[in-house]
C-alpha cells in the first residue's frame, strides 16, 4: 500500500524533504528536520489559536462543520437527543458504546448515590459572599473537592479513575444547585435517589416546603435533551484546557475546575448569555430589520450566529428550536422567541449572512430556553458545565491511555530583546508606567 506524502523544496537550500501524510495531517516534528544549518533548531509552524493544528487523536466525537454534522462515537447528534437520556450518553461517550438495560441500570444507580455532597462542601459556599457569580463558586468547589477525596491522585489506577468520574457527574449538578440557592439565600436541597438526572437536579434547585418536589416532565426532558446537546464538542478551549492540565497529571477535579474556568468565559460557555442582551437590545419583533442593518454597516454583531467550527446551521440548534417550542408550550411564550424567529428568518434570507455562512448556533436559543425555565443569566454558564464535566473525563481519559500524549508545552517565536547591558538602578533612565 503506497503511503501518501508531501514532497517540501526549501528555497533557503534548496534542499527536498518528503513527508508522511497520514489522516490529512503532517507531523509538526518533521518539519524540524529543515534546517538553515547544523544548529539551527529547525523549522517550526506558527498558528495562533491553534487554526489549523491537530493536538491529538480521538474517538469521541465527529464534526463536520461544512455539512453540519456533530456525531458521538458514530451516532448522530439528532439520533442521540430523540432517542436516548443524558445519562445514556455519558455512557457512550466515556465507554465508547450504548448501553444495555443492564449496564444503562447499574450506571444510573451509580451515578445516582454519588449525587451526595461531603458536609465540609456546605462551609466551602458558605465563605462566599451571596453575590458571588455561580460559575465561580462551581470552579472553586470542584477544585476543593481535591481535598476531601485525596485518592484522586491515583489516575493511573482505572479503577480508581472510573471512581472519581461518577463522583464528577454525580455531584457536578448538586454544586450547581448549592451556589443557585447560596445566591438566594435558601437553605441547601439534599439529592432525592427516587428522581431522575435531571429530575433530581431540579429537585436540588427549586424545592421549597413541599414534602416531595414533582418536575414537570416536559421541562425535565428539555433540560436533559440540552445536557446532551452540549456534553461534548471536540477540542474546544475548555476540552483543550482539560487535556492540558491533565497532562501534568494533576488530578480530575482539579483538572475539571481548570476546564470549567475556561468555559467561564463571554467568548466560550457565556455566549448564550450575550445573545439574550441582543434580543433585549432589540426589543421587538419590528427592529429587526433596523438591527440587521445596522451589523451589516459593521455596527455590533449578531450574536448566536456563526462558528469558529460549523459554516452550515448547527445540528445542535435544531433540535434547541424544537425543544424550545416544547418548553414554552408549558412555560408560555417568551417575548424574546418572537424576535429571535424573526432575526433567524431574516438573516437566513439576507445573502449577507448566506454568503459569510452565519448560521444559528447552540447559544441562539439555549439561553431563551434557560430563561423560561426560571433561570438567570448568571447561571447559564454553570448549567453548560455539568453536561459538559462528561466530555471533559471523556477526553481526559482518552488522553491518559494514548501512549502518544505527553506534558502538553507549546513552543513560542520569541520576538523580545537579547543579550542587554545591565545598568544598576542609579543609571536607568526613566520609564513610564501607566497606572
Amino acid at each position: 500500500m503506497t503511503q501518501d506524502t508531501l514532497k517540501i523544496t526549501d528555497s533557503r537550500t534548496n534542499l527536498t524533504y518528503t513527508l508522511p501524510v497520514d489522516k490529512g495531517t503532517v507531523r509538526a516534528l518533521d518539519l524540524r528536520q529543515m534546517k538553515t544549518s547544523p544548529n539551527d533548531f529547525g523549522l517550526m509552524t506558527y498558528d495562533p489559536a491553534f487554526m489549523n493544528t491537530a493536538s491529538c487523536q480521538s474517538t469521541i466525537t465527529f464534526i463536520d462543520g461544512d455539512r453540519g454534522i456533530l456525531e458521538y462515537r458514530g451516532y448522530p447528534i439528532e439520533v442521540l437527543a430523540e432517542h436516548c437520556t443524558f445519562l445514556e450518553v455519558a455512557y457512550l461517550l466515556l465507554f465508547g458504546e450504548l448501553p444495555n438495560e443492564t449496564e444503562l441500570k447499574d450506571w444510573v444507580y451509580e451515578i445516582t448515590h454519588h449525587t451526595m455532597l461531603h458536609e465540609n462542601t456546605k462551609k466551602f459556599m458558605e465563605g462566599f459572599r451571596h453575590d458571588a457569580h455561580p460559575m465561580a463558586m462551581l470552579v472553586s468547589t470542584v477544585a476543593a473537592l481535591a481535598t476531601i477525596y485525596p485518592e484522586a491522585r491515583n489516575i493511573h489506577d482505572p479503577a480508581n479513575r472510573l471512581l472519581q468520574i461518577k463522583r464528577l457527574i454525580g455531584k457536578m449538578p448538586s454544586i450547581a444547585a448549592m451556589s443557585y440557592r447560596h445566591s438566594l439565600g435558601f437553605p441547601y436541597v439534599y439529592p432525592d435517589n427516587d428522581l431522575n438526572y435531571a429530575e433530581n437536579f431540579m429537585n436540588m434547585l427549586w424545592k421549597m416546603v413541599e414534602p416531595k418536589y414533582v418536575a414537570n416532565p416536559v421541562l425535565a426532558r428539555a433540560l436533559d435533551t440540552l445536557f446532551i446537546l452540549h456534553a461534548d464538542h471536540e477540542q474546544n478551549c475548555s476540552t483543550s484546557t482539560m487535556r492540558a492540565v491533565g497532562s501534568s497529571h494533576a488530578d480530575p477535579y482539579l483538572a475539571t475546575a481548570a476546564a470549567a474556568a475556561a468555559l467561564s468565559g463571554p467568548l466560550h460557555g457565556g455566549a448564550n448569555e450575550e445573545v439574550l442582551k441582543m434580543l433585549d437590545e432589540i426589543g421587538s419583533k419590528q427592529n429587526v430589520s433596523g438591527y440587521i442593518k445596522k451589523v451589516k454597516e459593521g455596527h455590533g454583531k449578531l450574536m448566536g450566529f456563526g462558528h469558529r467550527v460549523y459554516k452550515n446551521y448547527d445540528p445542535r440548534a435544531k433540535i434547541i428550536k424544537w425543544t424550545a417550542e416544547q418548553v414554552f408550550a408549558i412555560t408560555g411564550c417568551n417575548p424574546k422567541l418572537d424576535i429571535a424567529l424573526e432575526l433567524e428568518r431574516i438573516a437566513l434570507e439576507d445573502d449577507y449572512f448566506v454568503t459569510r455562512k452565519l448560521y444559528p448556533n447552540v447559544d441562539f436559543y439555549s439561553g431563551i430556553i434557560y430563561q423560561a425555565m426560571g433561570f438567570k443569566p448568571e447561571m447559564f454558564t454553570v448549567l453548560f458545565a455539568i453536561p459538559r464535566t462528561v466530555g471533559w473525563l471523556a477526553q481526559w481519559q482518552e488522553m491518559l491511555t494514548d501512549p502518544e500524549q505527553k506534558i502538553a508545552r507549546p513552543r513560542q517565536i520569541y520576538t523580545g530583546h537579547r543579550s542587554r547591558r545591565f545598568l544598576p538602578i542609579e543609571k536607568r533612565a526613566l520609564v513610564g508606567i501607566a497606572d
